[in-house]
């Protein structure tokens, strides 16, 4: 089964200047995964606004995330899907922006996913319920 990637490893499996490049340059090489569309959404983001230290122009940030395509599965959820996750946000502790990495998680779960790549571990675990797709860094 695919595992499911939260959008800092896509980040850092394209900026070659990245700590974490190697690792998450190999991981995405290395089969199909699952993510949530927003995670898409979040890398282009970066990309093309100069976090990375360097601004790449929109064509060739969303020519990056094309040549991914290939080896991601987007996962939508649903309005009801999305409902439901902000109904379990409180039980969860999820509070502000930890939503969009919530988001991550309850798309791995719809995929399938039995686990998570990050490089936010903190992050995901501080929401994470048995039977939650493990979180692991890659």
């Amino acid at each position: 089964m695919k595992a499911a990637l939260d959008s800092s490893v896509i980040i850092a499996a394209v900026d070659a200047s990245d700590p974490d490049h190697e690792g998450c340059h190999a991981l995405l090489g290395s089969g199909r995964f699952v993510v949530h569309g927003h995670a898409l959404t979040e890398s282009f983001s970066i990309l093309t606004g100069g976090k990375l230290g360097v601004r790449i122009a929109a064509p060739a940030a969303a020519a990056i995330l094309e040549s991914l395509s290939a080896r991601l599965s987007v996962i939508s959820l649903s309005e009801k899907e999305l409902l439901s996750a902000y109904e379990e946000s409180s039980e969860r502790g999820i509070r502000g922006g930890a939503i969009y990495d919530y988001l991550h998680l309850a798309a791995a779960r719809k995929g399938g996913a039995p686990k998570i790549y990050t490089l936010n571990i903190s992050d995901f675990l501080a929401f994470h319920r048995p039977g939650d797709p493990a979180i692991e860094r890659p």
